[in-house]
């Protein structure tokens, strides 16, 4: 339990205002723009997608990829990403990382092949891999524990809210010159926040202990999910009982089930499957799979329904998807104290089903939609259902865990979003072009708009699965300050 006197320093930090150098806040508004470009990434390329298929020529399943790749890239290594950093310095590795994603943001503006884009897009989800949890440990070992870091922590992540709202609109209007803008406007930016924190970022010691690098559970868990999207996508192409199709599963559940065993063999494994025994961490990542796995599916169909089908230009379907990000981002500075009032489960309920039902209310979408009566409910209520969902969640995901395995839970949460939304996303995929082989240009908007709504229905059945999950019941279990929460 939390000693009187404990109980005492926090309140007396509450009371002190937060005084930072010009070196802190240097330091700490690199790596807040780091974490917004990520963010800007992922949503100014969704904007893009559709004028990236008319020059390419892509259908819908080789698009999907452009998102997924750098998503899978992403989720895959994340946890490795954390460790590798504590091995090899901090410093050294975020700095390594953003110049990788620098230099594949200037490749992938450059090339025309489909194949070499997809690549840059995988290659630039590893550079973030490594960024993020880097950023996160920076911030968290440069910044004293209270109220400080929890100051620095909610800027941190009100910048990464802030930079996927704020691409919906640079997306738009860099796609208004060429869809290769969206992703060139990132090198100038990462290079100068390159140099910046050459300067800003304090020097760290690697690790002399090598004892936990897990080398081979990294591989087998990157490798598995690899193949495990690879076959989800493919799939209505080969066909869903063809050979490669169940070859592909089964290869894929073979390399996840050595994960399995190599984790539960190493002295320090990746994953300590045993956390996932505290029923409200195994009900937040549940929880985070659906919401983002929902968030971006809708996200990819939306894009395309609003620009194939309704004709709009890439900067107003920007600005029809703005609500729900600006929503996002001016509440993410009050997260903490609405978690503090109502509780972390309350939110992630009430999240979900705002969530739920803006996934539903899209669905009575035609061909000629109102937009403030059939497209702007839907924003906001999604808008809502991100903001109260998402850092509830993750407060959720890492609450009552023991100091030592704070960075698992961490890392696990953020591998569940990430992982998660690419495997719902090829899923989404899948049953768009299963049910419509037909491409933008021959289709009627009808026709494409039929194609389309069985993605929005599974959105809407991933997130009413997510409730059904978060309001599950869970034992309560006291540890530290309080009880655990519980639906």
């Amino acid at each position: 339990m939390t000693s009187p006197s404990t109980l005492a320093r926090s309140a007396e930090q509450l009371q002190t205002a937060v005084r930072w150098t010009r070196a802190q806040w240097m330091l700490l508004m690199v790596v807040c723009t780091v974490l917004a470009l990520d963010g800007l990434d992922v949503s100014m390329v969704g904007v893009a997608l559709p004028s990236i298929g008319h020059e390419l020529h892509l259908g819908t399943d080789s698009l999907q990829w452009i998102v997924s790749a750098y998503v899978l890239g992403y989720g895959s290594l994340l946890l490795l990403g954390g460790r590798l950093a504590d091995l090899l310095g901090r410093r050294r590795i975020f700095l390594i990382a953003l110049t990788v994603f620098a230099a594949a943001s200037l490749l992938g503006g450059l090339v025309d092949d489909p194949a070499v884009l997809i690549a840059t897009r995988f290659v630039k989800g590893l550079a973030a891999a490594f960024t993020a949890p880097t950023g996160f440990s920076i911030i968290t070992t440069n910044f004293a524990e209270g109220r400080e870091r929890n100051k620095a922590l909610s800027i941190f992540t009100t910048f990464g809210a802030s930079g996927f709202s704020l691409g919906l609109v640079v997306g738009g209007l860099m796609t208004s010159f060429s869809w290769r803008w969206t992703f060139l406007v990132s090198v100038p930016i990462a290079v100068i926040t390159v140099i910046l924190g050459s300067r800003f970022i304090p020097r760290d010691k690697p690790s002399a202990q090598d004892s936990g690098h897990d080398f081979w559970g990294a591989v087998t868990l990157a490798l598995g999910m690899l193949g495990l999207v690879y076959t989800l996508v493919s799939a209505p192409e080969k066909g869903w009982g063809s050979v490669a199709t169940i070859a592909g599963f089964i290869v894929s559940a073979a390399v996840l089930a050595a994960f399995a065993v190599i984790e539960n063999r190493v002295k320090h494994p990746l994953i300590r499957f045993g956390i996932l025994r505290e029923g409200w961490v195994a009900r937040a990542n549940l929880s985070a799979i659906g919401l983002f796995g929902s968030y971006l599916g809708f996200q990819f169909i939306v894009t395309m329904y609003l620009q194939s089908v309704l004709g709009w230009s890439p900067l107003g379907m920007a600005l029809a998807l703005l609500p729900a990000g600006l929503i996002v981002a001016s509440s993410a500075p009050f997260a903490d104290r609405l978690i503090e009032k109502f509780g972390a489960t309350r939110l992630i309920l009430t999240g979900l089903v705002s969530l739920g039902l803006g996934y539903v209310w899209f669905l009575r979408v035609g061909t000629s939609p109102n937009y403030v009566l059939d497209i702007l409910p839907s924003m906001i209520l999604l808008g809502i259902g991100f903001a109260l969902a998402f850092p509830s969640i993750n407060v959720q995901a890492t609450a009552g865990i023991r100091d030592s395995e704070q960075g698992l839970a961490a890392g696990l949460i953020q591998t569940s979003t990430q992982v998660g939304a690419a495997l719902v996303l090829a899923v989404t995929t899948a049953i768009v072009s299963g049910s419509g082989r037909q491409e933008a240009g021959t289709a009627s908007p009808a026709a494409m708009l039929d194609m389309y709504r069985p993605g929005l229905i599974l959105s809407a059945a991933v997130a009413i699965a997510a409730l059904l999950v978060a309001a599950s019941p869970a034992r309560r279990r006291t540890v530290g300050t309080g009880t655990l929460p519980a639906a």
